[in-house]
Parts: structure tokens; C-alpha cells; sequence
């Protein structure tokens, strides 16, 4: 079993300047899962990098949870279809 690694939302907060609300309103769209663990907001260490994409749409293209929210799955759709693409030239190679 692995350990999941957790960071404080308030850290993420300071670190990258944003409101927790933003963080929150990410989670209620189902783009992060936030983790509380005793009256403290977490998300894992996987999300991390996920989130911090999601603050540059956000601080740098000035995107609103929307837009993110389509973005986003736009962009796993693209990630799925490189896959079957993948498990396809595989296939035939083989």
C-alpha cells in the first residue's frame, strides 16, 4: 500500500496567491478531490501538479471555473484517445 502525501490548501493558498474559495469551487466541480483531515483541508500530492494548471488558466488566461472545467476535459479526452491510439499501433505491431 502507498502512502498518500498531503498538502495544505492554505499552503497551496499562500504559495500561489489564490483564495481558497477558487480551490474549492475546482473541488465541487469535480476537477480535484479535497481530503480534510481534522478540520483542515488537503489535497494529495498526485492533484498537485493538476491544480497548478489549473491556477495558470486561471491567474494567466484569466479562464473562470467553466472554462477550466471544459478544458479540462477536453484535455483527458485527448489523453484517452492518444491511449487507444497507442494500444492500436501496439496491436497491429504485434
Amino acid at each position: 500500500m502507498t502512502k498518500t502525501h498531503l498538502i495544505a490548501t492554505s499552503e497551496i493558498c499562500k504559495y500561489h496567491e489564490v483564495e481558497y474559495t477558487f480551490i474549492h469551487s475546482l473541488a465541487e466541480a469535480g476537477l480535484l478531490h479535497i481530503t480534510v483531515v481534522n478540520q483542515t483541508p488537503y489535497i494529495t500530492e498526485s492533484d498537485l501538479q493538476k491544480l497548478e494548471r489549473m491556477i495558470r488558466m486561471h491567474h494567466e488566461l484569466e479562464i473562470n471555473i467553466a472554462g477550466i472545467e471544459a478544458i479540462s476535459h477536453l484535455l483527458q479526452r485527448i489523453e484517452q484517445m492518444q491511449e487507444e491510439m497507442r494500444l492500436l499501433r501496439n496491436s497491429f505491431q504485434a
